[in-house]
């Protein structure tokens, strides 16, 4: 089931998250409320989702991906999903990741 976070209950609470997430500028402190938010299992398969969008935005194909990160095609076909026809979420954190990472390797 998809979820717009507008649309969701409560959400005065989505939008503090939203809040202490885009504002939290100290990494530590920010590792530190998540996993504290997060059970260990859950901070796992986040990790596991942002990598499989990444390998998917790579080219890799879903098979490969299975095999690499252990997980269902099904699973990968829902961020294949996401990726082409989402909110556009996971194209502007690529975005953003891949600005950063060409910034950190000009100032080498």
């Amino acid at each position: 089931m998809f979820y717009c976070i507008e649309t969701m209950k409560r959400p005065n609470l989505h939008s503090e998250l939203l809040t202490i997430l885009a504002d939290y500028t100290d990494r530590k402190a920010l590792e530190k409320f998540l996993q504290d938010l997060l059970t260990p299992n859950e901070i796992e398969e986040i990790g596991k989702r942002w990598e499989l969008i990444k390998l998917l935005a790579d080219g890799v194909p879903q098979r490969e991906i299975a095999k690499r990160l252990g997980i269902s095609l099904g699973k990968i076909s829902r961020g294949a999903h996401e990726l082409k026809y989402g909110h556009d979420g996971f194209k502007i954190a690529l975005a953003y990741i891949r600005k950063q990472s060409k910034n950190d390797t000009q100032n080498d």
